[in-house]
């Protein structure tokens, strides 16, 4: 048991190194984005295109979501049926 609860230990010590990590790294990217303006992002702003572009991820964000629900429907009545027999 002792062995376990170390590898445990050690799986938490270093999965919050990567997540501070990542955080980090995500910081630095925000700070640099806001020095930087995008003239893309102004243009379509300023001709109401960015509205579509946020319409279009929004919908394939939800078409993903969708079938990743009905993927595990599916996958959970298999495991059911299996588990019947």
């Amino acid at each position: 048991m002792g062995g376990k609860c170390f590898l445990i230990n050690q799986f938490l010590i270093m999965a919050k190194r990567i997540i501070s990590t990542l955080v980090f790294i995500c910081w630095a990217f925000m700070v640099k984005a806001e020095q930087n303006q995008v003239e893309m992002a102004d243009f379509m702003r300023s001709n109401g295109k960015i509205y579509v572009v946020v319409l279009v991820l929004a919908t394939i964000f939800a078409g993903i979501i969708l079938y990743l629900v009905r993927l595990d429907r599916k996958m959970s009545k298999m495991e059911n049926t299996i588990n019947n027999k």
